[in-house]
């Protein structure tokens, strides 16, 4: 009998490292992300960022090579310990646990960064969210966002819609359990019209399998 779906999508991701399954980088995407990472260097050189979703740190491993300073944060405790295993310098990258949704943290900070965590926000709380962070990084601060563009592939498939215009994957861990994710491939001028009302400056590289949207706190 098919187990039901879960819609925890914390839970996901947490069990999904414990059963060390890994994403296979598609090589098509490599030269794509190189550009994103020269991006990154020239746009957080010298920034003190709060980084959101840390994950396992692939992106922390990036950012502490020209920030500042990094606060990578994530909900889950055991990707926190996974990306503190990268040794990472820990006068420039310190650790939070930390719902990205609503970061309870302190410190200064000049910019945001989240890559890879935007398509799972729901679109009718993506203002709350923008709202939050200015409070945090303030007028002006850097705000800093990658996620996967929409290619067709077995790994895209959207199961449904709901009536806010959210799209939903359903994604299956090794022991038959199954998940229900958000997972939100967005359009520039969606985008930008959400998003406008709450940002300045604001611009969408888009390149063949991710976006990266750079961008002012109003």
């Amino acid at each position: 009998m098919m187990k039901p779906v879960n819609t925890d999508m914390a839970a996901y991701y947490a069990l999904r490292n414990n059963f060390d399954e890994e994403d296979v980088e598609n090589p098509e995407a490599m030269d794509d992300l190189d550009e994103i990472m020269d991006h990154l260097r020239k746009l957080m050189s010298g920034q003190r960022v709060l980084e959101l979703a840390c994950g396992d740190g692939y992106w922390t491993d990036e950012l502490q090579e020209y920030a500042e300073f990094v606060l990578a944060t994530d909900i889950n405790p055991q990707l926190i310990e996974q990306a503190k295993a990268r040794e990472l310098p820990e006068d420039i990258v310190q650790f939070a646990v930390t719902d990205a949704m609503d970061p309870q943290v302190q410190g200064e900070f000049t910019a945001c960064f989240a890559g890879f965590w935007w398509s799972h926000v729901k679109r009718q709380d993506q203002a709350a969210v923008i709202g939050r962070l200015r409070k945090i990084i303030g007028k002006d601060g850097l705000l800093v966002l990658v996620d996967n563009s929409h290619v067709e592939t077995e790994k895209t498939v959207i199961a449904r819609t709901d009536l806010e215009g959210n799209t939903y994957q359903i994604h299956a861990l090794p022991n038959g359990e199954r998940y229900e994710i958000v997972k939100n491939y967005h359009t520039d001028s969606a985008l930008r019209k959400r998003l406008s009302p709450l940002l300045t400056d604001m611009r969408v590289h888009r390149f063949e399998h991710y976006w990266m949207l750079t961008a002012r706190l109003r």
